[in-house]
């Protein structure tokens, strides 16, 4: 097979190491020489700077990891020509050509994964687990927690270049860290209606939102609230469901998952491997991306999912400006 990376920062070249340590050789670059990162582990691959050029190719597949309001500008291309695509999350910054894109998608039988990577996570695994078998119940209510302080996150460049802080580029923590976002739809289903507030609230030099609190209400009652941030020191990510006969606790950073059962009125711990490190999910992403090129899975992220979660960051940010409950329409 062979791949098409568009987009080398750091994510990227996460995408191009996965896809050699499992044997994959045929690979081009499309760049377009904006990035931060020094070219060494580059070398050696062909590198085209159009993007026509580069379809021209033929690849099978194409890796969509540039900034995020980059994405549609090379996926619409790309699967115009045939491509099956993993698509950084979120899809885009707006919802303009989506449409266009899933028009496209369907008629040609493209496949799409959306690289929401916790969707790969063996915790939030059990905890899908958990609730479907409603071994405590059902869900009542859940807290999501996820703040980090922004400049940490590439000491090799200025935060303030990156595509997280701008807003030409599809940046704030809303859309970038829109993971939450994903994975309790993923839970509990579809949302009905939601609020927040959001604002560029720290002393963090950048012209989008670095904090967000929104709360939602799922179709099924579920009702619970996502708080994200730019500036906590030291990080945390952690997720609390609470259930009619028992409590779940998820430390991303920490690396627990621990159930409280009132039948047993005990903690039960979901101890990860002793060797689990984060670069496993995107192992496991690729991995699985590999079989959907090959046509031997689904997309367990799809298309539309990307497409849900992205709507819902927008309503998130509709009604943090306008101050309104919004009905969420998915």
């Amino acid at each position: 097979m062979k791949f098409l990376i568009a987009g080398l920062g750091s994510i990227g070249r996460r995408h191009l190491r996965h896809l050699v340590a499992l044997g994959q050789e045929d690979i081009l670059l499309y760049r377009t020489h904006r990035g931060t990162l020094p070219d060494d582990e580059l070398s050696g691959y062909l590198i085209e700077t159009d993007l026509s050029a580069a379809l021209n190719h033929k690849p099978d597949a194409v890796i969509i990891s540039n900034p995020t309001s980059l994405h549609l500008d090379v996926a619409i291309p790309a699967v115009e020509a045939g491509c099956h695509i993993l698509l950084e999350k979120p899809v885009s910054h707006n919802l303009d050509c989506l449409d266009e894109l899933q028009a496209i998608v369907e008629k040609k039988g493209i496949h799409v994964l959306v690289g929401f990577q916790f969707r790969y996570h063996p915790s939030l695994h059990q905890v899908e687990k958990i609730l479907s078998g409603e071994k405590i119940g059902r869900s009542i209510s859940f807290r999501a927690h996820w703040g980090e302080f922004l400049p940490d996150w590439h000491p090799w460049e200025d935060y303030r270049r990156s595509y997280s802080a701008r807003k030409d580029l599809g940046g704030g923590v809303i859309l970038t860290l829109a993971h939450p976002l994903d994975y309790l739809g993923w839970f509990f289903g579809e949302v009905e209606a939601l609020w927040a507030f959001a604002g560029q609230l720290s002393d963090l030099e950048l012209n989008v939102e670095d904090t967000a609190e929104i709360g939602l209400k799922f179709v099924n009652s579920v009702i619970g609230s996502v708080h994200l941030d730019y500036n906590q020191r030291p990080s945390r990510h952690q997720l609390e469901i609470i259930c009619t006969r028992g409590t779940i606790l998820w430390d991303n950073l920490g690396k627990s998952l621990d159930v409280y059962s009132t039948e047993k009125q005990e903690w039960q711990p979901y101890p990860l491997p002793s060797d689990f490190e984060r670069d496993q999910l995107f192992r496991a992403q690729m991995m699985h991306f590999l079989e959907v090129v090959e046509g031997n899975a689904d997309p367990i992220c799809t298309l539309q999912d990307g497409v849900r979660a992205l709507k819902l960051a927008l309503a998130v940010r509709q009604s943090a400006e306008e101050g309104q409950r919004i009905t969420f329409h998915g």
